[in-house]
């Protein structure tokens, strides 16, 4: 699976761990920065271009890191065919997936122990949409995506 990965200063040092542990564990990370925690930068750009990979990219991942991770999934999820889904733990990270089909990973480096993160990303990464009545609900997102966005 190819895993697209990027980061704002805030969240670059993670960024870099969690590519890294993804890459032990054989998947093909694709890093789209930032490529710096020196100089602060606008990480809805950094939403784009990993939310534009995933939507482009078929049985691709995208994950983000930031401050809170509010910002980047906000922006993420302006992209048209981005389910992004903030976690701050297992189970939001396991029902993301599950019942909503999150196929963009947004963590908040602030508010989550750096222990924490591979549990998080490894149940994500692991967990398969359960369909069924879910299945109607993301359908109807979808059309709610494809009314108002051009």
């Amino acid at each position: 699976m190819r895993i697209f990965i990027g980061a704002d200063h805030r969240g670059f040092k993670l960024k870099n761990k969690i590519a890294a542990m993804l890459r032990r564990a054989k998947y093909d990370v694709v890093d789209l920065g930032a490529f710096t925690d020196e100089t602060p930068c606008d990480y809805p750009q950094l939403s784009y271009k990993v939310g534009t990979a995933v939507a482009r990219t078929k049985d691709s991942r995208g994950i983000l890191v930031c401050m809170t991770g509010i910002g980047h999934a906000i922006a993420a999820n302006k992209v048209r065919g981005v389910y992004a889904a903030l976690c701050y733990n297992r189970e939001a990270a396991i029902l993301s997936r599950r019942h909503n089909n999150a196929n963009v990973l947004v963590l908040g480096a602030k508010f989550v122990p750096e222990k924490n993160f591979p549990g998080i990303i490894k149940v994500w990464l692991k967990t398969q949409f359960e369909g069924g009545r879910h299945l109607r609900r993301v359908q109807q997102i979808k059309e709610i995506e494809k009314k108002y966005s051009k």
